[in-house]
């Protein structure tokens, strides 16, 4: 229901939203093929940051033929050492993963330690994009004692997807067994794999479709505050100049300059409002300034021309200049408003890149 007439509108924040028609990353992974979703895990787990800033030395993507019960392999440094690594295992299926699909994947993997084939892993983790089944969960979380005794009493007994595999439980493997922590058997949660995945947003929006939706800008004060301090200095200095005498804010009011010095104000909170979704959006990166460098370096030339005679006809140059430049290398462009360029050209004079009075 649309609100009352008269009713304020609650402004807009900036936020990534799908694109029309695309359904949310948690919904998209369960449309992903096998092969998708151990791309997937390997991209994440590339992305993982783990306690005091910590990241793997070496991922790896080692599914199929031949993987040794390993799909993905993560080294926290650059040679497989016992306890040196995590092996992530992606089990695609078309319900929660259960006691019978999870029971002969740990058999592989303690076969291979026990051949040799790699060391003792710190984790070994589930990775299922429907989750562990009700059934497994209840396994795992009973505990590591009661976890290990309901999968060795399963391997001896062939059940539970163990058939024909008692003769493997050599002593060799039992004692790969019983050196293993089943407490380090990890089900790892979709939304944690998402959440390292997108500390790559750039491809982490590419493949789920996720745009940035910029809100609304702040309204303009009545008088300007401490961030126009120097670029409103600035045009002072140019309406000065223009005139030929001192001119103060208190002179602004009723004379022929308000109009220029409002309209200016009004682009510097529009590209103040840019300046907010830039870091809103990618708080680690520095689009913004980037932006400005673009800016900087497409008006520079018009502003240093000869032919320009004074403040006035830099300032008004330099912004009708910048409302034409084109940006699309920056990837605040799509979102760019009317005010938004010229506005740039006040940050610049903020930031001391810019005089108007020579």
């Amino acid at each position: 229901m649309p609100p009352k007439p008269g009713t304020p509108r609650s402004p807009r924040k900036n936020q990534l939203v799908a694109k029309g028609g695309v359904i949310l990353p948690s919904a998209q992974v369960l449309l992903l093929n096998p092969d998708q979703w151990e791309d997937f895990i390997l991209a994440a787990a590339r992305q993982r940051i783990h306690a005091g800033g910590v990241r793997y030395q070496e991922v790896k993507r080692l599914g199929g033929a031949g993987d040794g019960g390993r799909d993905i392999e993560a080294r926290y440094g650059h040679t497989l050492v016992r306890d040196g690594w995590d092996l992530y295992q992606a089990k695609h299926y078309a319900s929660g993963l259960k006691p019978s699909e999870a029971f002969p994947e740990m058999a592989k993997f303690f076969k291979q330690i026990a051949k040799g084939t790699y060391s003792r892993p710190k984790h070994y983790y589930f990775c299922c994009p429907r989750a562990v089944g009700n059934e497994l969960h209840n396994t795992m979380a009973a505990g590591a004692a009661a976890f290990k005794a309901k999968f060795l009493a399963a391997w001896k007994g062939e059940n539970t997807g163990m058939q024909g595999m008692a003769l493997d439980l050599t002593p060799a493997v039992q004692a790969a067994v019983d050196d293993f922590d089943f407490d380090n058997f990890i089900e790892l949660p979709v939304h944690d794999l998402l959440a390292w995945h997108e500390l790559d947003r750039a491809a982490h929006h590419e493949m789920f479709g996720i745009v940035p939706q910029r809100g609304d800008d702040d309204p303009v004060p009545a008088k300007p505050d401490g961030r126009e301090t120097v670029y409103v200095g600035e045009l002072l200095r140019v309406y000065s100049e223009h005139k030929t005498g001192p001119i103060t804010l208190a002179d602004l009011p009723g004379s022929d300059y308000e109009e220029h010095f409002e309209s200016q104000r009004q682009t510097f909170y529009c590209a103040e409002g840019l300046q907010r979704f830039s870091r809103d959006i990618y708080p680690t990166e520095q689009e913004f300034e980037r932006l400005l460098d673009m800016v900087h370096a497409g008006i520079r030339p018009t502003v240093a021309q000869l032919k320009l005679k004074n403040g006035m006809d830099r300032v008004d140059a330099a912004v009708e200049k910048a409302s034409t430049l084109q940006v699309q290398e920056s990837r605040l462009s799509p979102q760019l408003r009317g005010g938004d360029l010229p506005g740039t050209c006040h940050h610049l004079a903020n930031g001391g890149r810019l005089k108007w009075v020579k």
